[in-house]
Parts: structure tokens; C-alpha cells; sequence
């Protein structure tokens, strides 16, 4: 058999950024610019065949993507590949890959196996969003900043203008003059605030999501430990390099600094994550890191769209001011050009994706096989209740995660509790589930708890909330349980399950509904070597809600696809509908800013363009309604046309006029008007 078999499915480009260095050895660093639709996935999973075919140590290759549960998919795609020379051994080896997964996620990890070099302990806990930005609040009430006369900004605008800070490496001063310029007034206060903040993690001996990169990166400025880490590592690949944030790039660039062994792919035409911090920048610049620049291989054939899809997409970012050059092509030929619709305004936007999809339902493409796209979540209002109104199921991305379920937080911070006893956060949540237990009795155990040797041994000692009688004795004794590892793990989850239903039942009027999550959440455990590791990585990347999504169909029926663009990248329909292409929506009025921000917007439409295989409608309404207008005017607005799409490349468009009027009865066909108002305007001034 052929040895490189493997090989024979993939285009010449492909095969080029597969075949990088030629064998398991570390080679010079390259870029591979992998276009929409050209196999970005496919091909990242042939490169880390390739080496453990030709002999490279799975234990010695990280591979970075930006969720877990890509990493996943690329594992199995991996072992597909490689079976296929090495047979039953690629299970082995691609068993061995042990160091798959995100950013965050390794980070925690390696950060664990530092700790100690680093001064951190080790048995740290992880704050998720919500419970960073409950700790963020404590520090700000400490501080007195929630009675200020003039009003200070929220815990949410707090943790975000301290989250930009961090992963940007921008002083407080630039992000607030650059993204959060109503708060300037409040310099001095948040720098006083995010000290206070830090200085109450690393009493509470917990880590929130940007620490799991700053401190990594900050451990890395360390010559010995980045040249330490960095050798453990033979082969370091990333996807999405387009999304990466300034501190991701520095630990990429110290753990590998002469780039060997480095393999980053992504397209700068699909960076659109901005408000995460993400800079286009780090794949723009990426080549001239190196000495001699790393080399750059373009994949330009598309596998999704039709040419007349693509033509219209490469058109639009062509207009780009600064990207690397490729030019996106198919073998699919045929198909209709994309659909410039002007239809008057967001009602019969809504009705016209209504019929069209009814319409193509019928001609054969289901409604999976059809999305509805849009710049912002709010956007889709009038098409929902149009939909509702039809009887089309749908479902609408970017809902509720499983780890935001009040019920699945709730038992989280009890396992969270009993990891770090000083987490506050966790035991502030947890002890006012209890009846009688209210925040100042739950203070005041906590206090107790921060100024003893060993919080768990204190537990027992502490000043019990004189209301919760046998509640807190019981609450105690689960505590004492499930630190004492004697049930073993995972079934220490169901300990803590078992003290919680009762609770549940109090607190929820849908607790039976909930209580599946829980044992959803027993099953997910079962995945996982420890409680510590379980933790993280469910922190980290937390799988989707069930019973908050009330409503969404069962998944052997069929529904419409809405989905903002954002959370569109990655996927692919038949037939795809953009709401709103106009100015104020797609480049948004608070975008329409500064250069790189538009040039932001352009790539969004980009990007939702080429989700399209088959049928593209760009929707023009010529009015429609604001959230940013005053609420003493009319907060409808006349837009008109994206300025990504300007009157040179409408050659690449068909262009559609939707009249209502004619097609739904709702006011008849008039022969002509009744009275002439222009004519009686003309004559008022005569």
C-alpha cells in the first residue's frame, strides 16, 4: 500500500500544507491562509496524521482550538486519516494525544504542573463568567462604589473593561477612551477596583477565565519555564489563529520563538471576534515574526459555495484595505447569482424569508437545510413572530449554556465549595439555598471560614445560621462527605445531587424538569478523571442548555436555522437569508467608527456571504426599526444599501423588488391615486 495513501484525497494546496517539512521533524514555521469552505478542518487533521504517520510522538504535539468540542472532532478525524496506513495502531496513537484541546483549557492545565514554580497553589478553582462577575461585585460594594452619587459602572461593564485590559495588553486608560469612553470619569476608581479584585482571587485561591491566560503568559516571560514548556513540545498547531487575542500570541511566540514546529491556520478574511479582544493583527503579522518569515500556502478552492456566490463574496472583501491575497474558486459552476431583495421594511423582510422558505421546502430543501442570518440577536424580533404566526418551527442560536441554569450553577457551587473552601463566591451561592440562611448569616460564616488555617475543618465550628436548624447540620455533613473522597468520583456527584433535590423542589415550580439536567450533568461527570479536572474543563467549555429552551422542537423534527453571524461561523446551508444588509445594521451604527471597525464589518458580511452552498438573499429593507434612536422620536429609521456593497459590484447581484402589496391582499391594486398631493404641495406657493 501506499504509504502516503492518505494524500491522494486532497487538492495540490492542501497537500502542500499537509506535507510541511516532509517528515516528523520540527519544521520552519508556516501559515496556511485557509479560505471559507476550503477544507480548513480537513486539512488540519491530515497535517497531525501525517506526523504521527511518519513517526512524530503524539504525547509531544499540543494542538489549540477554540472550543473542546473541536478538538474532539479533529481527534476522530485524525484517527480516520491515520487508519487508513496505520490501521488498528492509529487508535493508540491518536489515544496519545493527550495535549488536544483550548487556549484556556491547556492553560489550566499546564498552570497546575507550574504552580508551584510560579507561586500559585495548585488546588486552585476556576470562576466562570457569572461567578467572576459576583466577585467583581462584592470588591466593587467593599469598596463603596455601589453608592456613589454619579452612577459607577455595573459588575458586567466592570469585568468587561477589565477583561479588555488584560487580554488587549492595553493600559485602562486606551480601552476606555477607545471602547468604553462613557466611563473615562472612573479611571482611577476601576484601577483601584480590578487591584482589589485581584488581590480577592488569590485570597480565594481562585483563577477567572483571563487569568488561565495572563498568568500563563506572565509565567512564560521567564526564560527558563518558557523554554522549559516550549520543550515539551515537538509540534505546536493552532486553528482560528484569526481569533486570537494579543496574550495568546505571546505565549504562542515564547513557547516557540524561532517558530519550529509551528503550525498556525485561519483566514484574516473570517476575523470577526474583535469584542473578545481578537485582533486581526497577529495573523496579518504572523510571517515577519520569524527570521526567515515563516511561510504562508493559500487554500483557495472552495468546496461549498457556487461560483456565483463566491464571485459576489470575493467582490465584497476585495474592497478589504489590508489582507493576505487569495482568490476563492469552485468546480461548482452553475447556480444563480445572490439576491440583492428590497423589500419596505422589517414586516415584509419577515413575510418574504417566510414564503421563500415555504417555498423551498417544497421544492425539496428542508428547513435545517436553510438560516436565517443577522448582525445582532434583536434583529430577528419581527421574522420570530412571523414564524410563530406560520406555524415554521425554529431554533435560534446563542441561547442559554448549560452552566448558566440557576439549578446546574447551584450544584456546581457546591462542588466548587468543596474543592476550595475559600471560594466566596461558591459559598455565598450554595449557603442561601438553605431556608434561613440569608446574606448576612452567609457572611458571617464565610469570615469565619477566611480567617481559619483549614476552611473545611472550621465548617464544623462555624457560627451556624440560627434559622436553618436541621438544613445546615445536613449541609455540613454532605460537606464533610464529599471532602473526605470516601464515595470516590464521579459518584461524589450524586452525593451532592442527592442534598441539593430537596432544595430544587423548594425553590423551583419546574424542578422535575430540572432535575434531568442534573442527571445529564452525573452522566457528563462520568467522562472525567476528578473532580478538579471535571471542574475546569466544564467551566471552560460548557455544553448547551435543555430545559431553558423551552420550546425548541425535538431533534427528529425539522426547523429554521436563526442565528446571529457570529455565532454562523464555521457552519454552512443550502440556502441562506442576511436580514438587514443596510447601513446602521451591517457595518451596526456602533461600529461605523473607527477604520479597523468597518473593516470588522466587512469581514462579518464576508463571512455570512460564503455560509451559503447553494441560494443567497441579501435582504435591503428601506426602513426599519432602531434601539438607538431617542424614545420621545420615531425610532424608525430609512437606510440604505451596506456601503460594502456599492453600485460597482452590483454586477455580481441580482437585483429583486418585493411588492407586498400585490402579493398579499392585505390593500388592493389602485389604478391610481385618489388625490395629488404633489400637485396641491406645488400649488400652496403660488
Amino acid at each position: 500500500m501506499n504509504a502516503h495513501v492518505y494524500l491522494d484525497s486532497l487538492n495540490p494546496a492542501q497537500r502542500r500544507a499537509v506535507s510541511h517539512g516532509g517528515d516528523a521533524a520540527p519544521a520552519p514555521p508556516v501559515l496556511i491562509i485557509a479560505g471559507a469552505g476550503s477544507g480548513k478542518t480537513n486539512t488540519l487533521a491530515h497535517r497531525v496524521a501525517h506526523l504521527l504517520v511518519c513517526g512524530a510522538d503524539p504525547r509531544r504535539i499540543l494542538l489549540m482550538t477554540f472550543s473542546r468540542r473541536a478538538a474532539s472532532e479533529m481527534i476522530r478525524r485524525v484517527e480516520r486519516i491515520a487508519r487508513k496506513v496505520m490501521g488498528d495502531g492509529a487508535g493508540v496513537a491518536v489515544d496519545a494525544l493527550n495535549w488536544a484541546g483550548t487556549f484556556h483549557g491547556v492553560g489550566a492545565r499546564l498552570l497546575r504542573d507550574l504552580a508551584e514554580q510560579i507561586g500559585l497553589d495548585p488546588a486552585f478553582t476556576i470562576h466562570d463568567r457569572e461567578d467572576a462577575a459576583d466577585l467583581m461585585n462584592l470588591v466593587r460594594h467593599e469598596l463603596g462604589f455601589s453608592k456613589t452619587e454619579a452612577r459607577f459602572p455595573t459588575k458586567g461593564t466592570c469585568l468587561s473593561i477589565y477583561s479588555r485590559c488584560v487580554n488587549a495588553e492595553q493600559p485602562i486608560e486606551d480601552v476606555l477612551r477607545l471602547s468604553y469612553p462613557w466611563c473615562i470619569a472612573w479611571a482611577e476608581e476601576l484601577k483601584q477596583l480590578f487591584g482589589s479584585y485581584v488581590e480577592a482571587k488569590q485570597q480565594q485561591n481562585v483563577l477567572d477565565y483571563d487569568d488561565l491566560l495572563l498568568y500563563w503568559a506572565q509565567a512564560m516571560c521567564d526564560g527558563d519555564l518558557a523554554a522549559d514548556v516550549g520543550a515539551r513540545f515537538d509540534h505546536v498547531m493552532v486553528d482560528e489563529y484569526q481569533d486570537t487575542n494579543r496574550l495568546q500570541s505571546s505565549i504562542l511566540l515564547a513557547l516557540k520563538p524561532d517558530g519550529r514546529g509551528l503550525t498556525v491556520v485561519g483566514d484574516d478574511a473570517q476575523s470577526i471576534y474583535s469584542f473578545r479582544a481578537a485582533t486581526v493583527r497577529n495573523i496579518l503579522d504572523f510571517p515577519l515574526a520569524f527570521s526567515p518569515p515563516a511561510e504562508v500556502i493559500t487554500l483557495e478552492q472552495n468546496y461549498r459555495s457556487t461560483q456565483a456566490i463566491l464571485g459576489a463574496a470575493n467582490a465584497v472583501i476585495d474592497l478589504a484595505a489590508e489582507r493576505f491575497t487569495k482568490n476563492l474558486w469552485t468546480d461548482r459552476a452553475t447556480g444563480a447569482a445572490p439576491e440583492l431583495v428590497n423589500v419596505r421594511d422589517e414586516a415584509d423582510q419577515a413575510r418574504f424569508i417566510a414564503e421563500q422558505v415555504l417555498e423551498n421546502r417544497e421544492a425539496g430543501t428542508t428547513l435545517k437545510q436553510q438560516a436565517v442570518l443577522f448582525r445582532a440577536s434583536h434583529h430577528s424580533g419581527p421574522l420570530e413572530i412571523e414564524l410563530t404566526r406560520r406555524n415554521i418551527p425554529f431554533v435560534k442560536f446563542g441561547g442559554l449554556k448549560f452552566l448558566d441554569a440557576a439549578h446546574v450553577k447551584d450544584l456546581l457551587a457546591l462542588l466548587r465549595f468543596v474543592e476550595n473552601p475559600r471560594d466566596r463566591v461558591s459559598a455565598f451561592r450554595v449557603m442561601q439555598l438553605m431556608p434561613g440562611v440569608g446574606p448576612t448569616s452567609a457572611q458571617r460564616v464565610i469570615e469565619h471560614l477566611a480567617q481559619a488555617p483549614d476552611g473545611a475543618e472550621a465548617l464544623r465550628h462555624a457560627p451556624a445560621p440560627a434559622r436553618a436548624g436541621e438544613d445546615w447540620i445536613a449541609f455540613v455533613e454532605a460537606i464533610e462527605a464529599l471532602r473526605s473522597g470516601m464515595s470516590g468520583w464521579p459518584a461524589e456527584i450524586e452525593r451532592a445531587r442527592l442534598w441539593y433535590e430537596p432544595h430544587l423542589e423548594r425553590i423551583h415550580e419546574d424542578a422535575t424538569t430540572r432535575q434531568a439536567d442534573l442527571l445529564q450533568l452525573e452522566q457528563i461527570a462520568g467522562g472525567y478523571p476528578s473532580r478538579e479536572r471535571f471542574l475546569t474543563e466544564l467551566t471552560l467549555d460548557p455544553p448547551d442548555a435543555t430545559s431553558d429552551q423551552a420550546g425548541v422542537p425535538h431533534l427528529d423534527e425539522d426547523y429554521l436555522i436563526l442565528s446571529t453571524i457570529h455565532s454562523a461561523k464555521g457552519q454552512e446551508w443550502k440556502s441562506v437569508f442576511v436580514m438587514n444588509v443596510v447601513d446602521g445594521c451591517i457595518p451596526i451604527d456602533l461600529g461605523a467608527g473607527a477604520k479597523d471597525e468597518i473593516e470588522e464589518e466587512r469581514r462579518l458580511l464576508y463571512v455570512a456571504m460564503t455560509r451559503a452552498k447553494d441560494d443567497l438573499h441579501l435582504m435591503v429593507p428601506q426602513r426599519f426599526f432602531t434601539h438607538g434612536q431617542s424614545s420621545t422620536g420615531d425610532r424608525h429609521v430609512y437606510a440604505a444599501r451596506t456601503r460594502f456593497i456599492p453600485n460597482t459590484l452590483l454586477k455580481h447581484f441580482q437585483r429583486r423588488a418585493w411588492p407586498l402589496a400585490a402579493q398579499a391582499g392585505s390593500r388592493p391594486v389602485s389604478a391610481g391615486p385618489k388625490i395629488d398631493v404633489r400637485a396641491k404641495m406645488r400649488g400652496m406657493w403660488r
